[in-house]
């Protein structure tokens, strides 16, 4: 390992605290996060708020609202059906009457100690908390499900572009823009947002803006990768950021060798400690919430030369990259 990797702290330090809350944005801070890694999604009213999805039955109590019963629906989104409350059929002013809770109960019980104690951020809200910081902290921001926001006559590139320039962001060198889908980010730099721009990639199926244009002869994520893939992006975008289990197989430091070669900066998603995210020869214990033998995966993912990984405890990614630094 050459440098040192950025810490990203994943929803916030998410591994501790409800996603998303204002409560694990200020432990990542306090944590030493390098940067932060918001969710953009639209209201209905054209104001962008934080949270994984935008059906948001997972992440907030609103199926426990009476008042807002009648908004629960089925939509496609992204080729997917989806059945639940969206964003993007509320107003910020109602939205603000939920309150956040845990999205994977299960895994993570002692972060139910803290589901409804606060509420549903706006980017506003955590660009006024950066500001406010007492260090300089980097802003990952995704933007998600672009193509389909645009379908719907709420054009993301247009609103995150407002808000930044809005609140003096529009060229601070603490930002930057990502996305599964190419297109928004070119939108985005072309509306005068200078932040470094990454691109998204899974380890299987095609970006929905491909799908959406192109239908079957969309580009496959794994096209991206190759090394004519990889030099069109470094066209275009600065970075990319890839599935953790496409570096864990079989030439998975080559991607970041290849990406490198084409003057790519590289991070990788996502860190989580517990045995429900870890191979199964990392697994310590039968329950899935356990901490398993996460050094070792960390590990492994920051010898491979990565610029940056994306953490769930982004404490114990910067025990291994401080451990991995003095060794």
């Amino acid at each position: 390992m050459t440098s040192s990797p950025l810490v990203i702290a994943h929803r916030g330090a998410s591994g501790y605290r409800p996603e998303h809350t204002l409560a694990a944005y200020e432990l990542a801070f306090e944590q030493g996060a390098d940067a932060v890694e918001p969710d953009i999604v639209a209201t209905k009213d054209r104001i962008l708020v934080i949270r994984h999805e935008n059906e948001i039955s997972g992440t907030t109590d609103v199926a426990a609202h009476r008042e807002f019963a009648d908004r629960r629906t089925t939509k496609v989104v992204d080729g997917q059906e989806f059945t639940g409350w969206f964003t993007e059929d509320f107003t910020w002013a109602e939205l603000s009457t939920l309150r956040a809770t845990e999205r994977l109960p299960e895994v993570r019980p002692a972060n139910i100690d803290h589901a409804g104690e606060q509420g549903i951020l706006r980017l506003t809200d955590l660009l006024a908390l950066l500001d406010a910081a007492d260090r300089s902290i980097g802003m990952v921001a995704e933007i998600k499900h672009a193509t389909y926001f645009e379908s719907i006559g709420l054009p993301l590139d247009e609103l995150f572009a407002t808000e930044l320039s809005s609140a003096g962001w529009e060229s601070d060198d603490r930002l930057t823009i990502e996305s599964f889908e190419e297109t928004v980010l070119l939108k985005i730099r072309e509306r005068g947002i200078r932040g470094g721009l990454v691109f998204l990639v899974e380890d299987s199926g095609a970006p929905a803006d491909q799908v959406a244009s192109r239908g079957a002869e969309a580009f496959l994520y794994s096209g991206y990768l190759s090394r004519e893939g990889l030099e069109e992006l470094a066209a275009t975008v600065d970075g990319i950021s890839v599935n953790k289990h496409i570096l864990q197989a079989p030439g998975g430091a080559d991607v970041v060798s290849r990406a490198h070669a084409a003057g790519l900066s590289v991070f990788c998603w996502t860190l989580r400690a517990e045995n429900g995210f870890l191979a199964e020869d990392l697994r310590l214990g039968s329950a899935s919430g356990d901490f398993g033998d996460w050094r070792t995966e960390f590990e492994s993912v920051m010898r491979m030369g990565v610029d940056g990984v994306f953490a769930d405890q982004p404490d114990l990614a910067i025990q291994v990259r401080d451990s991995l630094l003095a060794g």
